[in-house]
């Protein structure tokens, strides 16, 4: 699998696949799963020369990611970042795609709780317990009772191009594409001045890869699965 070139800038950074048996994980065994943690926070991949990618997702000022994705690639990301120490709060309109994760790290004693959409209560977010708010709650998800703050970041997770994307893209410091059509990847390239390479490249990019960018940088980046990420979520997918 091949990774397109790497952009410039460092950003942020310091079709169904086949579904694989799925396996629980004792919560006194989750240490033991090794998840790829950078020193400035998540490691979300490698890059086009096989470089650890870094995204300080944990921060002291507000942050708002966009991932417009696949469920698989938000589960990796939720993992990692609980691993690195902070609590993991999903807002999901499908809970069940997420049960199976949330048993597997030990659920709330690992840092990772489960919300209604629009349920999610205040977190009290602070340097020594930060918090990453996950919102899998469809093509529109409403207006968030928990918004970014310091030591509070939220990732948005919508499944292709919606309606409401372009305004989430707005107000995002950081946006994640993975595959679209290629009519979204030229709306995708307007929104976000990517260059016509780029541009092209969003309609044929491979499961588990995705460009992360700003409107000034831009990164593909390929994410790694450990052992045991692939045995908790299957094989990389961009749907589900």
């Amino acid at each position: 699998m091949s990774v397109p070139a790497r952009g410039r800038g460092r950003l942020g950074f310091g079709a169904a696949g086949p579904h694989r048996p799925r396996h629980t994980v004792r919560p006194e065994q989750l240490a033991s799963l090794a998840l790829p943690v950078g020193d400035d926070g998540v490691v979300v991949g490698v890059d086009g020369e096989g470089r650890p990618a870094v995204l300080g997702i944990v921060r002291p000022t507000p942050y708002d990611v966009t991932l417009i994705g696949g469920l698989w690639t938000a589960q990796v990301l939720a993992l990692r970042a609980a691993a690195t120490g902070a609590r993991i709060v999903v807002e999901t309109g499908r809970a069940p795609a997420w049960e199976g994760l949330v048993r597997a790290a030990g659920g709330d004693r690992a840092g990772i709780a489960l919300h209604e959409v629009g349920r999610v209560p205040p977190q009290g977010p602070s340097a020594g317990s930060p918090v990453v708010v996950v919102r899998d709650c469809g093509i529109r998800p409403p207006r968030g009772r928990v918004a970014s703050g310091p030591w509070q970041s939220v990732v948005t997770l919508l499944p292709y191009l919606s309606p409401v994307a372009a305004g989430l893209m707005e107000k995002s410091s950081l946006v994640g594409i993975q595959r679209v059509s290629p009519d979204e990847a030229e709306q995708i390239g307007h929104l976000m001045c990517l260059g016509p390479d780029d541009t092209r490249a969003l309609s044929t990019l491979t499961d588990g890869v995705t460009l992360w960018c700003t409107r000034r940088d831009r990164q593909f980046v390929m994410i790694r699965a450990t052992d045991a990420e692939s045995g908790l979520l299957g094989d990389a997918r961009r749907m589900d």
